[in-house]
């Protein structure tokens, strides 16, 4: 009976479990060896293949798991959501493609939830997708082929149905997509400073000359500087989010509507691709909201930031044409944007005695995470991850405690200024 069970489990952990892509078209994997998804897991390694007709995406995991596969329009992609994982893969790896396929990235999508991005060149099928099992181990083989398809055919993918990506957790618990119209601000002892380091998880920002990613120096850079306004006792001080997990805008601007926020800063560092100019770039920018950006710069610097739901495979919930985008801008900037350039003004005053700053160091543009009704709002990009020295600076903790230290200071000139007062 023994050996017959085992036998019977072999056949079963061997099989390739496949559901055909008809009226759903929603592929869900399955591989059991005992729990799925147990604790543990790893992604040790990811190769991509490609003939005339078809493109190989092949991920070999520790163990089996549950997976879901699906695709997105605008732009086009395949998306593999799977419980948790550790990555192990060469952070250069993403940035090749082949084939249909012209990069991919990958990371954690929200807590204990993974999540794996394929960008395509053009619309595609997915004409299979499996596990099996690797001889010898519990490790197996997660092999997704993708076909050229027509636009017309692929709609907006098969992920089309789905009303809305999975909930990110942070600090205040599950939260809804922003509401239409402002709340009115909650009353509170102590002025809230809301800090929001910028990307997380599945979408790493901008990749440094050495793979360093932006992602984990502002997390790094947010963590000290809570610590630096909470030690004065002046200040309640929240984070969008404490660890390495993605946050969609939407929720980081509800958050701070939530927390009822006095004062917003959101943490980012630069990246350029032109690499014979990456060694001479370098220096700090603060951002503040405005309907038309200062210049090429920051209107470039602005899409690429408004971008990241997309980078992590949300379909984009935008609704309303310019006329309607342009009335929100002018009637947040009426509300929010004097308080805002004045503590930009702050706050480059103090960089600049602390750390380098950009040629232009303050600068505007149509930053989603900006568009604050209830709160004063920046957007500071700390640095060039680009540049190899700058890069090194910015890993050290050293140099993340100065610009706590002056972003800290910053801060207490500035509402030592302004008498807040809410209702």
């Amino acid at each position: 009976m023994a050996g017959g069970g085992a036998e019977l489990r072999n056949k079963v952990q061997s099989a390739i479990v496949r559901w055909v892509i008809g009226t759903l078209a929603l592929v869900v994997l399955v591989l059991s060896n005992g729990p799925l998804a147990a604790a543990g897991a790893q992604a040790t390694a990811v190769q991509l293949s490609a003939t005339a007709k078809a493109t190989t995406f092949e991920l070999t995991l520790s163990e089996g798991l549950t997976a879901q596969v699906y695709t997105l329009a605008s732009p086009y992609r395949v998306v593999l959501d799977l419980p948790d994982l550790d990555f192990r893969l060469d952070p250069s790896e993403g940035k090749k493609g082949k084939g249909l396929i012209s990069a991919f990235r990958y990371g954690l999508f929200a807590e204990h939830k993974a999540r794996v991005v394929i960008d395509t060149k053009g619309p595609v099928k997915i004409a299979s997708a499996g596990m099996t099992r690797i001889p010898g181990g519990t490790a197996v083989k997660l092999t997704v082929i993708l076909s050229p398809t027509d636009a017309a055919s692929f709609g907006n993918g098969t992920g089309a149905s789905r009303s809305a990506a999975p909930p990110t957790p942070d600090l205040s618990g599950a939260l809804p997509l922003m509401d239409a119209e402002p709340k009115a601000p909650k009353a509170h002892a102590k002025p809230v400073i809301v800090i929001d380091p910028g990307h997380g998880g599945i979408d790493p920002g901008a990749l440094g000359a050495n793979n360093v990613s932006e992602k984990t120096i502002v997390l790094a850079v947010a963590l000290q500087l809570k610590s630096v306004l909470a030690k004065t006792g002046q200040y309640d001080v929240r984070l969008t989010r404490t660890d390495d997990v993605f946050v969609s805008l939407d929720r980081r601007l509800k958050f701070s509507s939530e927390s009822s926020a006095d004062l917003f800063i959101s943490l980012h560092a630069d990246s350029i691709e032109q690499k014979k100019m990456a060694d001479s770039i370098r220096g700090a920018t603060v951002y503040t909201l405005s309907n038309k950006a200062s210049d090429e710069q920051a209107r470039i610097m602005a899409e690429k930031e408004n971008a990241s739901d997309l980078i992590a495979g949300i379909q984009s919930t935008d609704q309303g044409g310019e006329e309607v985008k342009n009335i929100l801008i002018d009637l947040l900037k009426r509300e929010t944007s004097n308080f805002s350039q004045d503590f930009s003004r702050l706050l480059v005053k103090k960089l600049k005695k602390n750390i380098a700053t950009s040629r232009i160091p303050e600068r505007s543009a149509a930053f989603k995470v900006l568009k604050q009704t209830h709160a004063p709002s920046v957007l500071v990009e700390l640095g060039y991850v680009s540049n190899k020295v700058e890069e090194q600076e910015m890993m050290t903790v050293a140099w993340q405690s100065t610009v706590a230290e002056a972003i800290a200071a910053a801060v207490e000139t500035y509402f030592n200024k302004r008498t807040v007062s809410k209702p």
